[in-house]
């Protein structure tokens, strides 16, 4: 099991005493003590949790606006003691007409992006930036790509989003994301103050092999989903599929959202959320619409927790284990 890198040896050092019968599971009192919650008996255990921040915005075509926007938001999220903020898909550049996004990519090392590690750098804060508009093999193609920035404004790793939105949706349009994005191909994590990172962008939350391969074979604490969830999608299993990460990961999951009506032709359900180990949700704005913060507690003796009790990593099967049925 994986712990944090940014934490002295003492502080990961967790202790339980024998108890003498079986604990009952009660999750409110893990939350305030664990230790006696699932061991019976006391625990010596230092705090050991880091502030965390989700965005949620209403991003549009004008990319000083939404930089304006995301300054105010990092300032926020600072002035609360976050380390870490999480930003939504598209969150320096929402287009309102085919071709738009095309014409504004850029290199991670173009203008658009220093700027934005400039504010990390100036800030003293990390940054989660999901779903941004990387120049890719052609003119006609970019990457969705998920990039973290560390406080002193150095890019850390680049997710390119893997699964793309080819979805006609019921009762909403048709999308085609793949005729002007080009796919990513390999899998990223990143250890950062809030532990360790698995980045992903939107669609990639319908498929859990992405999320089980970030947990098991790279060691994630954390799950990133900057999303952009059309407003259709997100009523009927926004909320759901986030959960059920969490907690067949064992992992905290952030989901940094757009909100509302960028143009006539986009809207999004909103909805930005921070969800424990356990699937509780931790973190989440009063209005599913409103562009702001919420901030929580990455609990890194919750994580440990929660794994303890449920040993999955230990009982699952291998990758390899599940070969084709024989006919």
């Amino acid at each position: 099991m994986s712990v944090s890198p940014w934490l002295s040896p003492k502080q990961n050092l967790i202790r339980f005493t024998t108890p003498t019968a079986s604990p009952r599971y009660n999750l409110p009192l893990i939350r305030s003590n664990f230790a006696n919650a699932l061991a019976g008996g006391s625990a010596d255990m230092a705090v050991n949790s880091v502030r965390v921040a989700v965005a949620q915005m209403t991003s549009v075509n004008n990319l000083s606006s939404n930089f304006a926007t995301c300054s105010r938001l990092v300032k926020e999220a600072v002035s609360a003691g976050a380390k870490l903020i999480c930003f939504p898909e598209d969150f320096s550049f929402m287009p309102a007409s085919e071709g738009e996004s095309q014409k504004i990519a850029e290199p991670l090392d173009g203008p658009i992006m220093n700027q934005y590690c400039s504010l990390a750098r100036e800030s003293r804060i990390w940054l989660s930036l999901g779903g941004f508009q990387e120049k890719g093999p052609d003119d006609q193609h970019f990457y969705n790509t998920h990039v973290i920035v560390d406080d002193t404004g150095t890019i850390t790793s680049s997710y390119r989003k893997i699964h793309l939105f080819d979805v006609d949706v019921p009762g909403g349009r048709v999308y085609k994301e793949s005729s002007y994005t080009k796919a990513g191909e390999h899998i990223v994590a990143v250890d950062s103050p809030i532990g360790r990172l698995g980045p992903t962008v939107c669609y990639d939350l319908r498929f859990p092999e992405l999320y089980l391969q970030l947990r098991f074979q790279h060691n994630a604490q954390v799950l990133l989903v900057p999303s952009a969830f059309t407003k259709e999608t997100g009523e009927a299993h926004w909320e759901i599929l986030l959960r059920s990460r969490a907690i067949e990961n064992q992992c905290y999951v952030i989901a940094a959202a757009q909100a509302g009506k960028a143009n006539e032709k986009r809207e999004s359900y909103g909805d930005s959320l921070i969800i424990d180990p356990w699937g509780k949700i931790v973190g989440r704005l009063s209005d599913r619409l409103a562009t702001g913060i919420a901030v929580a507690d990455i609990d890194f003796d919750l994580i440990e927790a929660v794994r303890t009790r449920l040993p999955i990593a230990q009982q699952r099967k291998p990758f390899d284990f599940w070969k084709p049925a024989s006919t």
